[in-house]
């Protein structure tokens, strides 16, 4: 059954119809344009399809429209402001943190969310937060650094 539905999408109001059981990840995608959003496992198990929904990282192929509603949605789309990529946009360019590509938006995204909560997380609470998100040309030093740099740049630190 077809509803309509209001939310915030990277700080657009945003209203659309569609069935409450389909997924935000093909809404994102097909109807919406937002292709950053990569499908991977289509189960959950990857991360590629990470987006943020009220700042806490989310699979978006398995979460349905009806779950949307009044909340916020944050794309990779999202993270750049007046054409000027987002610190940790930046990050991983720097870093080399990127081979194919595939799983990086939903890496930045993750990354994003353990941000907003932990500014300045150690090592480990990077490895751990991070811990969901696959990539498979295995960058995560690289991936790790940046995330790193990221974050000391957000905090208005010198990054190298």
């Amino acid at each position: 059954m077809k509803e309509t539905f209001r939310f915030i999408l990277n700080d657009n109001p945003t209203e659309l119809t569609s069935d409450g059981e389909r997924m935000l990840l093909w809404i994102l995608r097909t109807d919406l344009g937002l292709t950053g959003t990569k499908y991977g496992c289509g189960e959950g198990l990857c991360g590629a399809c990470t987006v943020l929904v009220n700042n806490e990282p989310v699979r978006s192929c398995r979460f349905p429209m009806q779950a949307i509603n009044g909340k916020e949605v944050i794309t990779i789309e999202g993270l750049s402001r007046n054409g000027n990529l987002h610190p940790l946009q930046r990050a991983f360019i720097t870093c080399d943190a990127m081979q194919c590509g595939f799983c990086t938006s939903g890496m930045i995204i993750n990354a994003y969310g353990l941000l907003i909560k932990n500014p300045q997380p150690t090592r480990a609470e990077i490895i751990e937060g991070m811990d969901g998100n696959l990539c498979r040309c295995g960058s995560y030093l690289r991936i790790i650094q940046a995330i790193q740099a990221a974050a000391q740049e957000m905090r208005g630190g010198v990054t190298g």
